[in-house]
């Protein structure tokens, strides 16, 4: 974090202080607003419209330059990044032809994964996968980890390397809210 960004993160939590302590509690608080100023070259420097996909298949040497490309070119600059390291990955692409559950070869399925985006589907179910739907969004019951293992190890059932294809965690923690912000408190 620069020198500018912690002066207005202190100054900001200093207000935050300073408007919440009154030893009277009928005197009105006053709130202070502050102005920043964000001007300046930004970059990005982290790319994970899928969790995992970006840390499993970019290699090392590429990740800054994976995470500087948008989007729409990431297909054809890191798909056959993706597949060489799927195919070294996973058993369940070992043979040519081999598919996975949505009877995506490893070619195919890189060039999807290569696109680190999180689709979303604007008319139907949003869900990282429910058994019918796959990739149309996420909701925060999804259990996203578990998909992406089952989608790279489990073959076209999903019966292959059964070891390999779920990491086991079933639930949240906590429960979710059922409003907004809908995730669970803090411990």
């Amino acid at each position: 974090m620069n020198l500018k960004n912690i002066k207005y993160l202190s100054i900001f939590m200093l207000s935050i202080f300073l408007a919440s302590c009154s030893d009277n509690e009928n005197e009105v608080m006053v709130n202070t607003v502050i102005e920043s100023e964000f001007a300046g070259t930004y970059r990005v420097k982290d790319q994970m419209g899928r969790p995992a996909v970006n840390t499993v298949f970019v290699s090392s040497s590429s990740k800054d330059r994976f995470n500087t490309t948008i989007p729409s070119k990431q297909g054809a600059a890191f798909q056959s990044m993706f597949e060489a390291n799927l195919t070294s990955l996973s058993p369940a692409y070992a043979n040519s032809g081999d598919k996975n559950a949505l009877g995506l070869d490893a070619a195919t399925f890189t060039g999807l994964l290569a696109t680190d985006v999180l689709n979303v589907s604007l008319d139907g179910t949003t869900t990282f996968y429910d058994g019918t739907n796959v990739l149309t969004g996420r909701a925060l019951a999804d259990d996203v980890i578990t998909v992406e293992l089952l989608l790279i190890f489990g073959g076209e059932d999903f019966t292959e390397n059964p070891n390999l294809s779920n990491d086991n965690v079933d639930a949240n923690d906590k429960e979710f809210l059922t409003s907004f912000p809908y995730l669970a408190s803090p411990w």
